[in-house]
């Protein structure tokens, strides 16, 4: 069995020393433009030499070339380390070929704290006491009423699942909005395209997770942001191309909107002259929210690899038509 590694900006040598600890059998290899990895009796990456001559079952990676897709003429799988495959299925891919996601490898409980961060940071408007200290102004704010303060989750995946339970421990009234019907605990559900603007009507807080497709690029635009209900509050931590920028800021300069934290964006890193670093309602986050953890991430793809190679079916494949 032949494994490839091709993360984009991603130091090679633990994730490589973790599948060989998972996966003594394989021959592992960093493959590189024009040149695959011959490795070595330990599993790493030795003396290049011609890219067709490492010809992997199976591939690690993240933001692969087009290059890659196509020198490895084999693969049987290839595993995303990240929880979104939007760049991979732009790429050309052989229709054998599985594309696996994360189901979650230790990213749920992070988006769920960072989500929770940001949402009770607005409710309890901890911004504004912030701008008291630095004025040396001691000031009261009137609390808001917890049950009018309904949170909306964009996307009930593995993350848009585990946030909408922990905003419950908070009390939060939790709305989720997804493409098919899903039923979750305390959870207040809308489905389908017919009932986004009820559930924008009633969050007061939108929070995006969904996955990047065709259909749900651009999705939060003027239209439906001006459905959320005057003060609403955005916060995205799916994909920057889910937002159009500039009717986010023409929403929040007019008052509609009273803020948003932002981790992710149609550019990254985000330009340093962009008008989101000096917004005075716009906290950004440099696409942190949920960090992908290597152990537990080496851990699970090697688990699936071994299920594969028994013909056992596995969690995470994902449909290339739907996107995720």
């Amino acid at each position: 069995m032949k494994i490839a590694f091709c993360c984009t900006d991603t130091r090679p040598e633990p994730w490589l020393e973790g599948l060989k600890a998972e996966l003594p059998d394989a021959e592992i290899a960093v493959w590189q433009p024009d040149a695959a990895r011959t490795p070595t009796a330990a599993g790493l990456p030795a003396q290049p030499r011609a890219a067709s001559s490492f010809q992997a079952d199976y591939a690690v990676v993240w933001a692969p070339p087009q290059t890659f897709i196509d020198e490895q003429t084999q693969l049987k799988a290839l595993f995303n380390i990240g929880a979104g495959v939007d760049a991979l299925l732009k790429l050309r891919l052989p229709p054998s070929t599985l594309v696996v996601r994360l189901d979650d490898a230790g990213m749920a409980v992070q988006m769920a704290e960072y989500v929770c961060h940001a949402v009770i940071r607005y409710f309890r408007e901890l911004a504004d006491y912030d701008v008291a200290q630095q004025e040396a102004r001691w000031a009261y704010r009137k609390p808001r009423r917890r049950q009018q303060f309904s949170v909306g989750v964009l996307g009930l995946g593995v993350l848009g699942s585990r946030v909408a339970q922990a905003l419950q421990q908070f009390e939060f009234p939790v709305n989720g909005w997804s493409r098919s019907p899903k039923a979750l605990p305390g959870v207040r559900a809308y489905t389908g395209q017919e009932e986004l603007p009820a559930f924008l009507n009633a969050s007061q807080v939108l929070v995006n997770l969904l996955p990047l497709t065709p259909h749900t690029e651009n999705l939060l635009n003027r239209q439906t942001l001006s459905q959320l209900p005057a003060g609403g509050y955005v916060i995205n931590v799916a994909r920057g191309a889910h937002l159009v920028e500039e009717d986010l800021l023409a929403l929040l300069d007019s008052g509609h909107l009273a803020g948003a934290t932002l981790d992710v964006f149609r550019t990254e890193p985000l330009p340093p002259q962009h008008p989101f670093w000096k917004h005075p309602r716009i906290t950004v986050t440099p696409h942190t929210s949920a960090r992908t953890m290597r152990d537990e991430t080496i851990a699970q793809i090697a688990g699936k690899i071994r299920a594969l190679r028994a013909g056992q079916p596995i969690a995470g494949v994902v449909d290339p038509q739907r996107g995720y």
